[in-house]
């Protein structure tokens, strides 16, 4: 890709994207510029993967076809404020904060900017992220190209229409912080049943990774999966009516329902 990338922000998301292009050379280190104003942070960065970093935010503005605004949501109104007179006439900005879409980013800017929004999810950080991508009416077909390759560098990437960005928000951008306290709840059973700590997170952990990757690989319906394993009058099936006796489904139903609603209503 023959484009220069700038990312406002230099915190762990931008650590993980950065990481994915660099170790899939879609762009080289040289053209790529993080600005922050934590120093130590793009120090990190730099002695890690080799970019120009700085702390002048209208410097990435200046030089930057494609700009990743990687801050937090509060911060927004003041960087966009901050760059808007000095980004390129054919920049692309991507917007990756819950509760920013892309009327509101262009409203911001004053006119209409090309605009993506995406929702990655913090498993980028060991290439493994899942990523919902929603560009603007100016974004062209071999621009959003280039943004899908950059998000692919470090996962799977999909192109969503921008209304499902809250479903998004709950199936994927936050579902990793579910999965975690799921590991945790299977990992303290273990240990309630005498395994050592360190062993119970190791065997949960990898039973997650594996059946995740069976339900991609396969292509069968994880219901199908999960009869699979479930033996007549065995263990698996008390496991199983025992989870559907406490709740389990609409336990996570109700959750994601939670995020959804928390997610438009930061939109708004």
């Amino acid at each position: 890709m023959n484009k220069t990338i700038g990312f406002i922000g230099s915190g762990n998301m931008a650590s993980a994207m950065i990481g994915g292009i660099t170790r899939s050379n879609l762009v080289s280190p040289e053209n790529i510029i993080a600005s922050d104003s934590n120093e130590k942070n793009l120090m990190k960065i730099k002695e890690t993967y080799g970019v120009n970093i700085t702390t002048d935010n209208i410097e990435v503005a200046k030089k930057c076809d494609i700009i990743v605004l990687s801050i937090k949501p509060h911060i927004y109104p003041m960087v966009i404020e901050q760059i808007k007179n000095d980004i390129k006439e054919e920049a692309i900005i991507v917007v990756i904060a819950a509760g920013k879409n892309i009327e509101d980013t262009q409203v911001a800017f004053g006119r209409k900017v090309k605009v993506v929004k995406v929702m990655p999810n913090t498993p980028a950080m060991v290439g493994q992220g899942m990523s919902a991508i929603s560009p603007s009416s100016e974004i062209s077909r071999e621009e959003l190209e280039e943004i899908i390759s950059i998000f692919e560098s470090f996962g799977k990437a999909e192109v969503v229409s921008e209304n499902l960005m809250d479903a998004v928000t709950a199936v994927s951008g936050s579902s990793p912080a579910y999965v975690y306290m799921f590991i945790e709840a299977l990992a303290d059973g273990a240990v309630l049943e005498g395994m050592p700590r360190n062993m119970a997170y190791k065997f949960a952990a990898q039973a997650v990774l594996g059946s995740a990757k069976m339900v991609l690989d396969t292509g069968l319906h994880p219901g199908e999966l999960k009869d699979n394993v479930c033996s007549p009058g065995g263990t698996t099936i008390e496991a199983v009516a025992t989870l559907e006796e406490e709740g389990f489904r609409h336990a996570v139903l109700a959750a994601m329902k939670k995020c959804a609603d928390k997610s438009r209503e930061m939109s708004n």
